[in-house]
Order: structure tokens, then C-alpha cells, then sequence
């Protein structure tokens, strides 16, 4: 029986998670420069104000002045108005409420073969699958893998690591990362090989893991009524870029991206 392509399954199990994943929380967000905050008190309608927070990682807040947020939490930034208007004698018990109606500050960037590139916001802790899950996930041209870019900090080196998507959402790959501001994840398209000669469907195939020789005669639609599977040739090439020709290739041999495979017309 034939197996199902492995693009195919990380899509719908990405796309399960997108009808399970529900609202964002924002709770444990770090605030900083940029992010518009709405900011309310219980029963004080004149406190209300939308503002939002400086280079500095400052707030203007009536009655307080200015209020440094940047680095805290959501929550922590609540607290922190709340105990200074009980503190200064406004307000007995202060009742805060602080959502963040622009996330501007923390971004992760998605790009390469997924359904929806582009630059999301650090809402929360969030991992790869998290950020998969919200570009759409991979399309049919992105391959089973994705590279997680991390710039350099402090003095630091870039960084690159590899991630097997298909281990990933099978909670086979330990490699379950926590992405941080300013992260890249890059998802490179499909590797590929080619079938020529006599095959129903002649030219480009995507390569899947584990194939083998008749696997690719399967992708390519099978051997036309002419076609025979003796004799097959494949071009491959070997670490010094020349090309190798195999003849009589086994039919069990591994697929390698960019193989030639090429299907001899039977002589009887």
C-alpha cells in the first residue's frame, strides 16, 4: 500500500492544531518599545488611556506620570500601577486591567514554503510549532525540515539548527524549541528528483523520506505499457559534484535529491 506523503501528514497535523490552538494569552508577554497598551481601573472611567510604551520602556499614566514597564510581564506591569495608585492614596483597592492592543516589540519572522511568511508577534512562551501552526503551516512545496536562525547577542555568533518537522509533530525530536525575539524560521522547499523514459508521468518528483527506486516509479504514476523495470539507469552525483551512472539500478536502492532515474523501453 502505498504511503502517504510526509508533507501531507505535518499538514493536517499542523491544521488539527489550528482548530484545538484557541485564543493567545498574553499574561507572561515581556512589554517593551512600541507595544500599544489599553489600560482601565474598575469604577474610574477617567483612568482609562491607551499609550505606548517609549524607547526608554516608559508609560505615561494619569496621576502616576511616568511608569517604567519595559521588561516586565503583563501582569506584572497590572500589579505594578495597581500598588502605586494604593501606595500614593488615590485609590483604596485598585482594580487594573492593562491589555496589550499592538504587539510591536517581540517578532518572530516565518519564511520560506509556508502558507502565510511574514513577521508574528512573541505574544507568549511560544515554540516552532506555535509559529508553524500560526503561518498556516508548511505548503505543498516546503520540505520536511526547517531551520531555526537565531542572530547573534552580545557579542555572540549566529545561529543555525536544523529541525525534522516530521520528528517534531510526532513528539519524536527532543529539538522541541522555545523561539526567542527576533528568531528566523526558515522552511527550505522539497528536495527533488527526476524520472525520464517510459513512465506515465515523466519529469519532477518531490522526494519523500525513505524512498526507493520503486517508490519513484509509483510517484511517477508507474511504467507505461512499453516500460520495463529491467535496466533501470540512474545518474547520481558523488561528493565531487561529477556525475556517476548506475546501470541495472537495484529497485530497492535509496532515492537521493537531485537522482536521475531513466526507464528503459521493453524489447518485447
Amino acid at each position: 500500500m502505498k504511503k502517504p506523503a510526509i508533507h501531507l501528514i505535518i499538514a493536517f497535523l499542523i491544521s488539527i492544531m489550528l482548530i484545538f490552538q484557541g485564543a493567545w494569552a498574553s499574561g507572561d508577554y515581556k512589554l517593551g518599545p512600541g507595544d500599544i497598551l489599553k489600560i482601565t481601573v474598575f469604577d474610574y472611567p477617567d483612568l482609562t488611556t491607551e499609550e505606548r510604551v517609549s524607547e526608554s520602556g516608559t508609560i505615561s499614566f494619569p496621576l502616576l506620570g511616568k511608569i517604567t514597564i519595559g521588561g516586565l510581564s503583563t501582569d506584572e506591569a497590572r500589579n505594578l500601577i495597581a500598588s502605586r495608585l494604593e501606595s500614593q492614596g488615590f485609590i483604596k483597592q485598585a482594580h487594573v486591567t492593562l491589555i496589550v492592543s499592538q504587539f510591536v516589540s517581540q517578532q518572530i519572522s516565518v519564511i520560506g514554503d509556508v502558507n502565510k511568511p511574514g513577521k508574528y508577534p512573541l505574544e507568549k512562551t511560544s515554540t516552532i510549532v506555535d509559529l508553524l501552526s500560526m503561518a498556516g503551516g508548511v505548503n505543498a512545496q516546503g520540505g520536511d525540515k526547517a531551520i531555526l536562525i537565531r542572530p547573534a547577542k552580545e557579542g555572540g555568533t549566529e545561529t543555525k539548527t536544523e529541525i525534522d518537522l516530521y520528528a517534531l509533530f510526532q513528539g519524536t525530536d527532543s529539538k522541541h524549541l522555545e523561539v526567542q525575539n527576533g528568531d528566523i524560521i526558515y522552511v527550505p522547499r522539497a528536495k527533488v528528483f527526476y524520472v525520464y523514459g517510459e513512465v506515465q508521468r515523466p519529469g519532477m518528483i518531490r522526494l519523500e523520506r525513505n524512498m526507493t527506486v520503486n517508490h519513484a516509479l509509483s510517484a511517477a504514476g508507474g511504467l507505461t505499457p512499453k516500460g520495463t523495470e529491467n535496466g533501470i539507469k540512474l545518474k547520481r552525483r558523488d561528493a565531487q559534484g561529477d556525475m556517476q551512472t548506475i546501470e541495472d539500478v537495484n529497485p530497492e536502492e535509496h532515492v537521493q535529491p537531485d537522482d536521475i532515474l531513466y526507464v528503459r523501453e521493453s524489447w518485447f
